[in-house]
């Protein structure tokens, strides 16, 4: 979706889709009376919906998947909260995709479709000034109480008032209210941002009547507080139990008031899911392999490589797959990010000399085992991403905002973008003389084998700040290439509820994230790079850029007229972007890699621009019960 996410972190979860809508209501205008809104079963950004109003099923899934047994996941760090709301604690893995539910559900083959979830229809005019939602008759929360318009504006307040991110991605949403008995309207404050109705329709809908009720003891429930207590939601699965931090069960509903629905058909068919948390991912990893673990997804080159030759993969037991689908309508920028907040970091000649001080090509072929590419682009591995020199539209662009960008950014953006190449000596050693150069114009000089600046005397030093210890072999090398040009720099190696504590409040000098993006970028770039977000602890605008040219690119983006405009107005906030130099781009492999039970089963022909797991896999054996 066309909205925030981060995705990088721990296993670049929650990575991120984009849509927004097509299709009007037609509304009259004077004094005449509007016609009655037209309802629509989806909406799509990217061409024509695929799948038109009474289809059957998804093409990707199974209708005849055997419904049962049971999947046993690993997931890292720890949770302490089971409210989805609230942007305190960490949320337990699948409590808002299994026990809540959205208004709208997406395909996996379109790059920018979503059909009707809770919401059976949807309105909006050709302005998008609002949107309405009318709910499906036959929805019900687990109590057996239908879900209400009323539930939905509950959801909505709440998710503004206790979530800073979400308030900032709301801004301009004016209100929701009930307009009908299964209707509620999303009226905004602005025209012709198409995205509009599409982000309220991807809102985590949770039962009013609950949250304001009472718990088992008796004691009145609080959504602005983190809360362990057993959710109860209106989705296909329900937490049948779980120990704080540690394990979670999640069963499936046969109950499920949606388990029929033409969007859900061949869909939710493990009999349980099971989460079990771990704090370092080698332990993980040993739970799969020893068999109390069902499903791998691979981030490291090196285990992929060599760990792998255990019996349960020599007999079969376990497959391995590599599979690009989820990279097909998704770009990324991961590395190490600079805290801008930090005057250390403000000059950009500075954070340009550090790029010049990681060696790749080097660590491609000592730990990656030649597996990787290095990102050289904000949406890398997508159409959108810029190169060459810029020209056509790109071009009539950047002109035309000459007046809003900087001279000397204007100037960097009229060259390709080129990473630094190192791999031998002579390379790095040409690399570390420019890193010097650079910091030199910036005001700082060698002194004794330190690096300092002129004017305080102050060596340069930073922390590097990593969320548990995978991506060490990747910092430590980089820490020992700055050594070499006179920089300290120290890594420190955090739990998750310590690292998400910590970037939420920028309390960091540069620390290892990244952000996803989609085909099709809109209202999160402002998030990702506005300069409201800059001053906002725990927005996804990481690096604290604040810049007016970025801000002016971000609204032409969110305006653009149609496909062309907007992917040569994303090619220019790309090269912008990467001009300002707020990170140092690491790598990418443009392909999942996973190693699963051979009793877990997918259909023949996945998804274009997904695994589909779990959501359409299935357990062979459960055929057999």
């Amino acid at each position: 979706m066309r909205r925030i996410g981060s995705i990088i972190g721990k296993t670049l979860q929650g990575i991120i889709t984009a849509t927004a809508l097509a299709g009007a209501a037609l509304l009259l205008a004077g004094p005449v009376a509007a016609q009655e809104p037209v309802w629509h079963e989806g909406t799509a950004t990217v061409g024509e919906l695929k799948y038109q109003d009474g289809f059957p099923r998804f093409d990707y899934v199974n209708p005849d998947a055997p419904k049962g047994g049971d999947l046993h996941l690993t997931a890292m760090g720890t949770f302490d909260s089971l409210n989805p709301l609230l942007a305190k604690g960490e949320v337990a893995g699948g409590v808002a995709g299994l026990v809540y539910e959205t208004l709208m559900k997406s395909s996996l083959d379109e790059i920018a479709s979503d059909y009707g979830l809770l919401a059976e229809k949807i309105a909006y005019p050709d302005d998008f000034a609002w949107v309405k939602f009318r709910l499906r008759a036959e929805a019900r929360w687990q109590d057996g109480q239908p879900v209400t318009p009323e539930d939905v504006v509950f959801s909505f307040d709440k998710a503004k008032a206790l979530d800073p991110q979400r308030e900032f991605y709301y801004a301009h949403v004016l209100k929701a209210e009930k307009t009908g008995d299964r209707e509620i309207t999303f009226t905004f404050d602005q025209k012709n941002n198409r995205e509009l109705p599409k982000i309220v329709g991807e809102l985590v809908i949770v039962p009013k009547h609950w949250w304001e009720g009472k718990d088992a003891k008796g004691k009145q429930r609080d959504i602005s507080k983190t809360s362990l207590e057993i959710p109860m939601g209106s989705g296909p699965y329900k937490l049948a139990s779980m120990s704080p931090g540690s394990t979670t069960r999640f069963e499936r509903r046969e109950d499920y008031w949606g388990k029929d629905l033409n969007i859900n058909i061949g869909q939710n068919n493990f009999g349980a899911l099971i989460y079990s948390y771990y704090a370092d991912l080698d332990v993980a990893f040993e739970a799969f392999r020893s068999g109390n673990a069902d499903y791998w997804w691979e981030n490291s080159a090196k285990r992929w490589a060599t760990a792998y030759d255990f019996p349960a993969v020599k007999d079969g037991r376990i497959k391995l797959e590599k599979l690009e689908n989820e990279y097909r309508n998704r770009g990324v920028l991961v590395g190490f990010i600079f805290n801008l907040k930090r005057d250390k970091f403000k000059d950009i000649r500075v954070r340009e000399a550090l790029n010049y001080a990681f060696d790749f090509e080097e660590l491609n072929r000592t730990i990656f085992y030649n597996q990787y590419s290095r990102i050289d682009s904000f949406f890398y591995g997508t159409e959108l991403a810029a190169r060459g020199v810029p020209e056509g539209r790109e071009l009539e662009i950047i002109n035309e905002m000459k007046g809003e960008l900087s001279p000397e950014i204007v100037e960097q953006i009229m060259k390709p973008y080129t990473s630094p190449v190192g791999g031998d000596p002579k390379k790095v050693r040409d690399n570390l003389r420019q890193a010097i150069a650079l910091f030199k114009e910036a005001g700082y000089e060698l002194k004794g084998n330190r690096m300092v600046n002129t004017k305080t005397g102050q060596p340069f030093t930073f922390e590097i700040l990593l969320d548990g210890p995978t991506i060490e072999r990747v910092a430590l090398p980089f820490a020992q290439s700055l050594k070499k040009i006179g920089i300290e720099a120290s890594v420190r190696t955090v739990d998750s509820s310590q690292f998400t504590n910590r970037w939420r409040s920028r309390d960091f000098d540069v620390f290892y994230q990244g952000w996803a993006q989609s085909l099709n970028p809109g209202n999160e770039q402002a998030e990702y790079w506005g300069s409201q977000a800059a001053n906002r602890d725990g927005s996804q605008n990481y690096s604290g850029i604040s810049d007016p040219g970025l801000d002016a690119l971000i609204k032409r983006i969110i305006y653009a007229k149609d496909r062309d405009e907007l992917i040569a107005t994303t090619k220019v906030l790309d090269r912008v972007l990467l001009a300002e130099h707020i990170a140092v781009p690491s790598y990418t492999a443009r392909n999942s890699r996973i190693a699963y039970s051979a009793d877990l089963e997918h259909p023949a022909a996945l998804p274009e621009y997904s695994t589909g797991f779990p959501t359409i896999w299935w357990r062979k054996s459960a055929g057999s019960q």
